[in-house]
């Protein structure tokens, strides 16, 4: 939410259409997270509904359907889902793609949540800081592979990119 603050909404190049308006996850399949893990997932739907920039680019000479949009996130045969629809639940796109590349990063993830979870309930503020900066680091490495496994499929911000790494996480869960 910073990074639209001040600077204008939509970001530059993003129509005002071109956003979500629905994110589901299909995790029916998976373990109970905890209260921490459902929290983060909660706070990242929130977030991510509140501001995000989101939109599909023409392909194969054909021009995008204009958004909003709704996304439907799931893992089938081992894979990520990205289930894109209009406004209207007209399905325009879905994407599959390996979780290969996002192992190292979503491992990196769960790691650093767990370390903060721990500090916040036994550390001072001080030690909850560095391993807070630690965890965007890892948000930040997380939404660039978002991005860049998505490129040419998906346009985002930054913002809304970091978002669907702790969602990805979320479905990913601890390998």
């Amino acid at each position: 939410m910073a990074e639209a603050e001040g600077a204008g909404w939509p970001p530059p190049g993003f129509a005002e259409s071109d956003r979500l308006i629905e994110v589901t996850l299909d995790d029916a399949d998976l373990p109970a997270p905890t209260p921490e893990m459902q929290q983060e997932r909660k706070v990242a739907l929130f977030d991510l509904l509140e501001n995000n920039a989101f939109a599909l680019p023409p392909r194969s000479g054909r021009e995008a359907p204009a958004g909003p949009y709704r996304l439907h996130l799931a893992m089938r045969e081992r894979r990520l889902v990205f289930d894109i629809t209009t406004q209207s639940r007209e399905k325009i796109a879905e994407f599959h793609l390996s979780l290969t590349p996002f192992r190292p990063v979503v491992k990196d993830y769960f790691q650093i949540c767990d370390a903060y979870f721990d500090a916040v309930r036994n550390l001072p503020p001080s030690r909850i800081e560095a391993i807070d900066m630690g965890r965007r680091g890892i948000h930040d490495e997380g939404a660039r592979l978002v991005m860049e496994r998505l490129e040419g499929k998906v346009r985002m911000d930054r913002m809304t990119a970091r978002r669907l790494f702790t969602l990805i996480c979320a479905l990913a869960g601890r390998s």
